[in-house]
């Protein structure tokens, strides 16, 4: 799998990933998502690409994280692998790379959330070292997308 940030033709196939793995929701529009996040720090749409065995078969989507800094913390929105591609370390290079340029901007501390109950993603994320912080995560919603 090779990383690289986000190009212009990658919309329909990460939607199709996201749908693949669950990640959408129906007051989550993900073209608006994508549309917010190229708005901002465009470099750090992080996309894995798998790449075809043959010349003239095309690249696909099989990844991607959505990295963000505050300049306070990181975080890490619709990290997807696909399922066909699960088990293979892409989930983890796409968090080490994530951590790299969050490293890179000087960000101490990278947060990030996972739906109650998703114990298999839980389980991911603590094989990475990541622990279950002693806060409570709270939302608003600002706008609706529907």
């Amino acid at each position: 799998m090779k990383i690289r940030t986000y190009a212009s033709g990658d919309r329909p196939a990460i939607i199709a990933l996201w749908q693949a793995c669950a990640l959408t929701r129906p007051w989550n529009d993900p073209a608006r998502d994508i549309d917010r996040k190229l708005a901002l720090d465009d470099d750090l749409f992080l996309v894995g690409e798998s790449q075809a065995m043959d010349q003239s078969s095309p690249e696909s989507v099989i990844a991607t994280a959505m990295v963000g800094y505050d300049g306070h913390r990181g975080w890490v929105n619709y990290l997807a692998v696909a399922p066909s591609s699960q088990g293979r370390g892409y989930g983890r290079a796409m968090m080490e790379a994530a951590e790299a340029l969050l490293l890179q901007r000087g960000c101490p501390k990278l947060n990030l959330q996972v739906r109650t109950g998703n114990e298999p993603v839980l389980a991911f994320y603590k094989a990475l070292g990541y622990g279950v912080d002693d806060a409570i995560s709270l939302g608003k919603r600002l706008m609706d997308d529907n």
